[in-house]
């Protein structure tokens, strides 16, 4: 079995996982429950900021693209398991992705060059999410996980005037390796596993959360067959974000 099958089935073993555990906690939605049932439902909005690095293989060094990431939050909480507070949260959301190059010679020398891609997704977490502390009012810790959906609908450029260039006429670059800039995505749709840490403070006014997660992208932005430039194109997002919830129905 070559690298790229391993790399393939390892992958598509996680994204089994995440929805492994997204079902279960849908399972004791829909059928008995041994806990205290809960069917408590929160809508509201939230926002942060994304940052991301994209995994390419050849490697691009990179610094950290950042951007905005925003959208509507549904959670449904359905039971509490001993201490464990069980809910479901889908969201709909906004993120501007892509990547952003920390630019060196083919010396490996810092030069002047700037480039960075930026790529605007609407993406679809669903999400299980497990909380331990005050429901009403009051602190709570959580942990939530869960696959992801992601299309990529526009994009666009960001680069200095003047490249710095080898005689050919070529960017300087390690490996003399450009091929990028030129290069459209080519896979707009993306998928992966997000998971996250955050905490919860109750009111009477609603539910504040603040929270940092990471998105662990199982798809390409390019291909990765042999006759590809990239074996490997994935998104890697660390995301800090807040949100605000209020009840409709308890």
């Amino acid at each position: 079995m070559n690298a790229l099958c391993i790399w393939q089935s390892r992958h598509t073993h996680l994204l089994k996982v995440a929805i492994f555990f997204v079902c279960l906690v849908w399972g004791r939605v829909a059928f008995a429950q041994v806990g205290e049932s809960r069917s408590q439902l929160d809508v509201g909005f939230n926002g942060g900021l994304a940052m991301n690095h994209i995994s390419f293989d050849p490697t691009i060094k990179q610094k950290l693209h950042m951007g905005p990431t925003f959208g509507v939050t549904l959670r449904y909480t359905c039971e509490k398991y001993f201490a464990a507070v069980c809910a479901l949260q889908i969201e709909l959301n906004y993120a501007r992705l892509g990547w952003r190059e920390n630019i060196r010679s083919s010396a490996d020398e810092p030069l002047p060059d700037r480039y960075q891609r930026h790529q605007d997704y609407m993406q679809l977490p669903m999400l299980a999410r497990l909380g331990w502390g005050k429901e009403d009012k009051g602190f709570m810790v959580y942990f939530l996980a869960g696959p992801q959906l992601g299309y990529c609908f526009c994009e666009k450029t960001e680069q200095s005037k003047e490249w710095t260039l080898n005689p050919d006429g070529t960017p300087d670059r390690p490996n003399n390796f450009s091929a990028q800039y030129s290069m459209p995505i080519k896979n707009k749709i993306d998928y992966g596993i997000t998971a996250g840490l955050g905490a919860e403070f109750s009111s009477s006014i609603g539910h504040i959360m603040l929270e940092g997660r990471y998105y662990y992208g199982l798809g390409d932005i390019y291909g990765n067959s042999k006759k590809d430039v990239f074996s490997r194109s994935a998104n890697g997002v660390i995301v800090a974000k807040m949100t605000y919830l209020f009840t409709v129905k308890k």
